[in-house]
């Protein structure tokens, strides 16, 4: 039997489209092993947000080849539709596919046996019109599935590569979202994150929206919890906002992505909102939800950004009500508007604020494990972990660890968070509240097994 082995760079996007490449193999019969074991057929699954990515796909080829030489190397994704002759380039890589080819390998990859020179298909990013399912169930045993339900983006921020990696906005139908997550439901599956470069823009181009496939998710029996991987702060209407916060399946976290606290340096970025609009929307969910998880996208670094306008920025985050911060040191990418701005900051500038914002959002991130201490959470159970103890997400995205038990994996359990760790809260099962389909839960076993 072949083995096949993958490797994925970037958002939980490519990781949903990485799960359905590897059902593809399952379905014919190929083993999945570890990227750092022997296989027959090595795939990267690549991104181009930062410099870094495009290095780290380098790297991963060539370790690749040192543990398989012989295997056929198939290289897909972003950096593969921006770079392709970079990447075949690459000694040892069989075949590059862009946006439009990647679901398609076994037609472009023959029988998997090592091309004399390399083959690149891609087409130019305007013909991207697939959407193509992806879903990450099905494969592995994990309890959250996450549900592509959107690709591309049409927003353009100067920055940002996306565009012309992934083409225009696009969404999957509302019936075929809905069939994806019975599906994942029937394989166990109690947590649905949907995905995609722009969530909020879902649907735009078919007169459907986000709060229309929300509505549908919700009243789907067996999903017990909805989760929303990220959303443009100007596309939480508050229609979408009311619904969100009322619904008892979708999870109370919000990750809004930000990137400055400066207009200035917003207007430069193009996005479409002012720093005093988002901290209003954060205020307007911390009012009527005080235990929700907000996260924050920040770039630092940003062509022509003063030392005032980065202290505008950690200024705005030091005060704003938010749970964790996700930085970004601010990268070149080629044929992106920014590259035309003039201020270039130099790179001990860019890392030493980025150091600045990574501490403060350490100490955010912190501060609401704290404020969690002493209150009951719904908690899924994921996976075990060292020291013989579980670890799952409460809806507000702290993660939870409770001593093992084997009938608690995959099961919605109350939790009382009664510590805070370094990597999140230790807590007690108080309750069951949704049981494993894989075994029966005795409240009683687990509280004399932990004793």
């Amino acid at each position: 039997m072949k083995k096949v082995s993958f490797h994925t760079l970037g958002c939980k996007l490519n990781y949903a489209e990485t799960a359905s490449l590897e059902r593809q193999f399952v379905d014919r019969g190929f083993t999945i092993v570890p990227f750092n074991e022997h296989s027959d057929v090595c795939v990267v699954n690549t991104c181009s947000v930062t410099g870094r990515a495009d290095r780290e796909c380098r790297q991963l080829v060539r370790r690749a080849l040192r543990t398989s030489p012989d295997a056929f190397v198939a290289v897909l994704g972003c950096y593969a539709q921006l770079q392709p002759e970079e990447i075949a380039s690459i000694d040892g890589v069989d075949v590059v596919l862009g946006a439009s080819e990647k679901f398609d390998l076994f037609t472009y990859a023959g029988h998997f046996q090592k091309f004399d020179a390399p083959k690149i298909f891609v087409s130019p990013i305007s013909n991207a019109a697939d959407f193509g399912p992806a879903y990450s169930g099905g494969v592995d045993d994990r309890t959250r599935a996450f549900l592509k339900v959107q690709d591309g983006c049409d927003f353009n921020c100067s920055f940002c590569t996306i565009p012309l990696a992934r083409g225009k906005s696009r969404s999957q139908s509302l019936d075929d979202c809905l069939l994806q997550a019975k599906h994942l439901i029937d394989n166990g599956y109690k947590e649905i994150v949907l995905t995609g470069v722009n969530v909020g823009d879902y649907g735009k181009r078919d007169d459907e929206s986000l709060i229309d496939l929300l509505r549908r998710l919700d009243a789907v029996e067996g999903l017990e919890r909805i989760r929303v991987s990220s959303i443009e702060p100007n596309l939480l209407s508050r229609e979408l906002l009311d619904f969100w916060i009322e619904s008892k399946k979708i999870c109370n976290h919000f990750h809004l992505p930000l990137q400055s606290g400066s207009d200035d340096i917003l207007r430069k970025m193009r996005r479409r909102y002012l720093a005093s609009e988002y901290r209003d929307l954060v205020n307007s969910i911390r009012e009527r939800c005080p235990d929700a998880g907000i996260g924050v996208d920040i770039i630092v670094g940003f062509p022509g950004e003063t030392e005032a306008q980065f202290k505008k920025t950690y200024d705005f985050l030091y005060e704003l009500p938010a749970s964790y911060l996700h930085v970004f040191t601010y990268s070149e990418r080629p044929n992106t508007p920014s590259l035309e701005l003039s201020g270039r900051i130099e790179p001990r500038i860019r890392h030493r604020h980025s150091d600045m914002l990574r501490i403060l959002g350490q100490q955010k991130k912190q501060s609401f494990y704290q404020s969690q201490i002493g209150t009951s959470q719904s908690v899924l159970i994921e996976s075990s972990i060292e020291n013989n103890m579980l670890s799952g997400y409460t809806e507000n995205y702290v993660r939870a660890f409770v001593p093992y038990h084997p009938s608690l994996e995959n099961a919605i359990v109350r939790v009382r968070l009664n510590e805070r760790s370094a990597e999140g809260c230790l807590g007690t099962v108080e309750e069951i509240e949704m049981a494993s389909t894989r075994s029966p839960i005795v409240l009683e076993s687990i509280h004399v097994a932990i004793q």
